[in-house]
C-alpha cells in the first residue's frame, strides 16, 4: 500500500518481551544490495531503536517484500550524513519538513550535519541464506 517509501519493522520490547510494530519512513533504499535505511528522529531515546540495541529484529516489511530474521546494523555519524545529504536530494519536499522538525528553515550542509548529530540510523538487509 505505501510501496517502498515506508516500511514495518517488528521487534520486541526489551523490558515487556511483547511484539512490537512500527512503521517507518525509508530515508534510503539500495535495491541491489539490497538494503534499506531508517532513520530514529528522536536520536539514542527512540524507542524502537532501543529495541534493536538489545536485541535483533524479528521482520521487515517493505512493499511486496518480507523478511524474516533481517540483519540491521547502526549507521556511524558520516554516514548518518551522506544518507541525509541524498535524501535532501531525492526527496526536496519532504525534507522540508524534516528541516522544521529539527528547526531549520532550510536544509543547508550545517542542516544536514546538526540533523545527522542528533539522530541515528538503522541499515536493515535480508537475513543471509543458510
Amino acid at each position: 500500500m505505501l510501496g517502498d517509501r515506508f516500511l514495518c519493522v517488528t521487534h520486541r520490547g526489551r523490558r515487556t518481551g511483547r511484539t512490537r510494530h512500527t512503521v517507518l519512513e525509508v530515508v534510503r533504499f539500495d535495491r541491489a544490495a539490497p538494503e534499506v535505511t531508517v532513520i530514529a528522529g528522536w536520536g539514542p531515546s527512540t524507542q524502537w531503536y532501543r529495541n534493536l540495541e538489545a536485541a535483533p529484529a524479528e521482520e521487515v516489511v517493505i512493499g511486496r517484500r518480507r523478511w524474516h530474521r533481517p540483519r540491521h546494523r547502526f549507521l556511524e555519524e558520516p554516514e548518518r550524513v551522506a544518507v541525509l545529504r541524498s535524501y535532501v536530494e531525492d526527496y526536496p519536499r519532504a525534507s522540508r519538513v524534516l528541516g522544521l522538525v529539527f528547526g531549520f528553515s532550510t536544509i543547508d550542509e550545517r542542516a544536514i550535519a546538526r540533523i545527522a548529530e542528533r539522530t541515528r540510523a538503522v541499515a536493515f538487509s535480508p537475513a543471509a541464506s543458510a
